[in-house]
């Protein structure tokens, strides 16, 4: 995450608005609000592999350019802003980028096929003993 957090720094623009957190008067007349923005497409971190990856789990963050925006404002100042959204974009980046371990598919052992058939036989009997009896 650190190497990523490096490399994603060279390639971020900023944006700076007013925030609406914590600062009292500082609030209004300071821009520490950020938004960091990383367009996915022209970015040379990634592989074209990694950019199809990071479209395909990022989509419904990724502007229609292909800009991956993160914002901060939870603190009071502006750098620490900027490095919260770059921590929380390189997070997102990392969680995208992650392959997921493939499931190999396995046989029932004999021993849960029995329990299976045993928990139905048991449920039929209850619900069997639900019934009205026959005269």
């Amino acid at each position: 995450m650190r190497n990523l957090l490096a490399n994603i720094q060279n390639e971020v623009y900023f944006r700076h608005s007013r925030s609406s957190g914590p600062g009292g008067q500082n609030v209004n007349k300071v821009n520490s609000r950020v938004e960091a923005v990383l367009n996915i497409e022209t970015s040379e971190l990634f592989s074209l592999p990694e950019k199809l990856r990071i479209r395909h789990k990022l989509k419904a963050r990724l502007s229609k350019n292909g800009e991956l925006t993160v914002a901060s404002e939870t603190e009071r100042s502006q750098a620490k802003n900027k490095e919260a959204a770059l921590v929380r974009m390189a997070a997102l980046l990392q969680k995208a980028l992650h392959k997921d371990k493939v499931r190999i598919s396995t046989r029932p052992t004999l021993a849960s096929k029995k329990r299976r058939i045993e928990t139905k036989k048991q449920h039929s009997t209850k619900k069997h003993l639900r019934k009205k009896p026959d005269f």
